[in-house]
């Protein structure tokens, strides 16, 4: 049995930074939601004759457009004007870690989108806790299931094509990388900071 544990918490100083900064962590939110469907999609485009990985990753597709959608309606209600936000170096330097050679990229793709969807769980479920807003912490709980079962359908997809060992070895490595990469707060608030 694969586990993913992430190997660092979350800092009180982005709990505090996405509570002064609400605004800025909806809007990179929304950004997001809209990543996280376009990863579903092209790892479709990419592995067209994986068809458990397409079974599950077309409605995961949908289901995060989904999660856009409802993440814009509260920009709306709360008066957020839609801005273009610059991205945060997390993404980036994670993607530096995937193998070009097959089939280490797609086992690399999957874990990378495991580890991605784990420490969204950990922080929409923070920001249940902490959001300024009423509306919002109840968002945000409802939203941490659905974040818990992608990282588990990324982990169940791994398994189906990797055998455990070699899957759990890579899962510590790159769970390694995760926790260097968010060593630092990054100065401007994000999801992933």
């Amino acid at each position: 049995m694969v586990t993913l544990q992430l190997a660092s918490c979350t800092s009180d100083a982005w709990i505090e930074q996405a509570r002064q900064h609400i605004d800025l962590i909806l809007l990179d939110h929304a950004n997001c939601e809209k990543k996280a469907a376009g990863n579903a999609l092209s790892l479709l485009f990419r592995y067209p004759a994986h068809d458990r990985l397409v079974e599950a990753l077309s409605p995961l597709a949908r289901e995060e457009l989904q999660h856009f959608e409802r993440v814009h309606r509260h920009l709306q209600r709360l008066g957020i004007p839609v801005k273009p936000l610059s991205a945060a170096p997390y993404a980036s330097r994670l993607n530096q870690q995937l193998r070009r050679s097959e089939p280490e990229h797609l086992l690399d793709a999957l874990l990378l989108a495991a580890i991605i969807e784990a420490r969204s769980h950990e922080r929409l479920g923070l920001l249940a806790l902490h959001a300024p807003d009423p509306e919002l912490q109840q968002f945000y709980r409802w939203l941490t299931a659905a974040e818990e079962r992608h990282v588990q359908l990324y982990l169940d997809l791994a398994l189906a094509h990797f055998p455990t060992d070699q899957v759990q070895e890579r899962l510590n490595t790159l769970l390694q990388v995760e926790t260097e990469i968010l060593s630092t707060l990054h100065p401007e608030p994000r999801v992933h900071s």
